[in-house]
């Protein structure tokens, strides 16, 4: 199962990598790993996505919580009520022919385009995993030239 994890932590230099380390040292891979700040500079946000059963999600919460910068763990997959989005830019081939195509489906998507060369367009969009993992397998047809993803970042619904 895949868990999604909003980690607060101390917004401090090695943070990062003493978090990444936990989950190298314990044999856990990291699907997806975003960090950034919140409304208190002094705290980041850590949204991380790992592969487990519910064994698995209580030894890293275990470890997590021995750090010293990491100040709250919850795991929004449990809650079930949150948000989630990813940013991706996709670099596309396209020709004279495919181009109205490539844009019109772009337009289903709401995918804004960034970039227009005389050989391929690049294009940004956000939202769900699924959303985006649909968008990559119709540009697939016309080649895909380069993709940057941003991983998961996600939140609590309401004020919890």
């Amino acid at each position: 199962m895949r868990h999604v994890l909003s980690i607060l932590v101390e917004n401090r230099p090695g943070v990062l990598a003493r978090v990444a380390g936990l989950f190298s040292r314990r044999g856990y891979n990291i699907d997806s790993l975003a960090v950034g700040p919140t409304t208190d500079t002094s705290i980041s946000r850590m949204t991380i996505v790992v592969k487990g059963d519910d064994i698995i999600l209580e030894q890293i919460t275990k470890q997590l919580n021995k750090l010293i910068d990491v100040i709250k763990i919850i795991d929004l997959t449990a809650a079930q009520d949150f948000v989630e989005r990813e940013l991706v830019l996709i670099k596309v081939s396209s020709s004279s022919q495919s181009r109205s195509e490539i844009l019109e489906i772009a337009d289903i998507f709401r995918a804004k385009v960034v970039d227009v060369a005389a050989k391929s367009i690049t294009l940004e969009t956000t939202g769900s995993e699924g959303k985006i993992e649909a968008l990559i397998d119709l540009f697939k047809k016309f080649g895909i030239i380069e993709i940057v993803r941003t991983g998961k970042i996600a939140l609590n619904r309401g004020m919890k």
